[in-house]
């Protein structure tokens, strides 16, 4: 995977956010309400994911390293980061 599949990856997950975020949510759809709920959160892992892979590989390539080497790291770690 590269840079470009990074991207192209990243613009795909904020359609899907964004089309999640625009769905009315019936506050009494019970089950509906948890998989949208849980399907949005694993949406902005997965964008938090790829977002932290493509700033590895930029870093490694500025460093002169291979960006190949970058790996996705995992969510509990991705979503600990500070802001």
């Amino acid at each position: 995977m590269d840079n470009q599949d990074i991207l192209q990856r990243i613009q795909t997950l904020v359609q899907e956010e964004h089309d999640l975020r625009e769905q009315p949510q019936d506050a009494g759809a019970g089950a509906e309400q948890q998989d949208h709920a849980a399907r949005l959160k694993r949406v902005e892992e997965d964008l938090d994911q790829c977002w932290d892979l493509l700033r590895q590989r930029r870093a490694k390539a500025d460093a002169g390293e291979n960006p190949a080497d970058a790996d996705a790291r995992p969510v509990n770690q991705v979503e600990g980061y500070r802001q």
